[in-house]
């Protein structure tokens, strides 16, 4: 029986795989500016605090990799025209590396170098490691093990709402999603971080629910029944938007900006696939970029490095997306594209390389010594090389395989 998750057009030449060519380069080099933006503050704190005011590379890295997922993502779904597949794909692709660095961070803890982050120390064992297992940590008052697992969080809602919205045959309505997101924002922006879930239940309580919404949202795309199937994949979306709203370490504004963004690389995706007219997408895309620009200013405290920095960072993330797409059919040098690659290696695995170095090397508080940061960068890239090569490369294979196995 056909799945009535199922998109006919999946299958014609306007849903093959979009080719990525330099925006998957991008990938690469936005994931070692956030490498770079973090190894500054061990070696070259000065002159990070100096160019924080001006540019911030983190910033600039994480929102060009929310851009390329936003223009992955809903593609890779509507390709397979399987809610299934798209499930066994993003497990594998995020949760062998994931796993990974969990073993090499209690390695760290067991071995003396390095302690879990002290905040952890609030919340039992329990509760921690099955916030970090659901990747919703960051919504669910429980401290990041690591500091960039924060965008996970916020990878796993576009997953989620994605998915919700493929259920119900909403997926093709980026604009308005895109404009629900930008308006919720604004009209939120007065709102500053919430705990109200946690608060009302206690974090217990509300880190295993999130468990169990997660578990039937994701469970409900193997359902035979529609109506089963529908209801939990909505379900999860709808619990993921409250979360973002309702229970964010970070301010409404903020989260629903990012899910904004994100949905802005889907309007462009889906006008290079002719499905969305240049001349309707081009403003929405700068609208976005215009108020979410706003929102920084409009909450100077809440961004790192000031609104100007804030400024600077978010419009060269889009002129960088810009750029890549613009030549995204055009051949990719082999180094970046194997960068691209291994992006995740890079993006994950460098807090951990850091506290190594921290705690053998030390830090540059007096002055600043670049010969560090080089050196790191010189290292960093042969592990995730590694990384990419025996940790994620056979299992995204298994993955596909498996996935393969579940669509026939």
């Amino acid at each position: 029986m056909t799945s009535s998750l199922s998109v006919p057009e999946a299958v014609s030449p306007r849903h093959e795989a979009p080719r990525l060519g330099w925006l998957d380069a991008l990938r690469g080099v936005a994931a070692v500016a956030v490498a770079v933006h973090h190894a500054t503050f061990v070696y070259t704190p000065h002159a990070r605090q100096a160019t924080l005011t001006l540019f911030n590379p983190g910033l600039w890295g994480v929102m060009v990799f929310f851009l390329v997922s936003g223009y992955i993502i809903p593609a890779s779904l509507e390709r397979h025209g399987s809610a299934k597949r798209f499930w066994i794909s993003r497990l594998f692709r995020i949760y062998p590396l994931w796993a990974t660095g969990a073993v090499v961070l209690l390695v760290l803890a067991v071995a003396g170098v390095s302690r879990l982050r002290g905040e952890l120390d609030r919340f039992d064992p329990v509760t921690a490691a099955l916030a970090h297992l659901t990747m919703m940590q960051d919504l669910l008052t429980v401290p990041n093990a690591v500091n960039v697992l924060w965008t996970l969080s916020y990878e796993m809602v576009f997953y989620l709402v994605v998915a919700g919205l493929f259920a119900v045959r909403l997926h093709g309505r980026s604009m308005s999603t895109v404009a629900v997101f930008v308006l919720g924002g604004l009209v939120l922006g007065f709102l500053g971080p919430m705990t109200f879930l946690t608060g009302a239940v206690g974090a217990p309580v509300t880190v295993a629910v999130t468990a169990l919404v997660m578990a039937v949202a994701i469970g409900a795309a193997y359902v035979p029944r529609p109506a089963l199937r529908r209801g939990g994949m909505l379900a999860g979306a709808v619990f993921a938007l409250a979360l973002v709203v309702l229970n964010g370490r970070l301010s409404p504004w903020f989260g629903l900006s990012v899910l904004a963004i994100m949905f802005t690389g889907t309007v462009l995706y889906r006008a290079e696939r002719g499905q969305l007219r240049w001349r309707t997408a081009a403003p929405v895309c700068v609208a976005v970029l215009v108020v979410t620009v706003a929102q920084g200013w409009w909450h100077p405290d809440e961004v790192e490095g000031g609104p100007v920095s804030w400024t600077v960072s978010m419009v060269l993330a889009a002129c960088a997306f810009g750029v890549g797409m613009a030549v995204r059919h055009r051949g990719t040098p082999r180094s970046l594209a194997r960068l691209g690659m291994m992006s995740f290696s890079v993006y994950l695995l460098h807090p951990m390389l850091l506290k190594i170095s921290d705690a053998t090397v030390g830090r540059w508080r007096d002055h600043d010594n670049p010969v560090p940061l080089v050196v790191f960068l010189l290292i960093l890239l042969p592990v995730c090389w590694v990384s990419h090569r025996w940790v994620e490369e056979p299992l995204q294979r298994r993955g596909r395989d498996l996935a393969r196995r579940f669509t026939g």
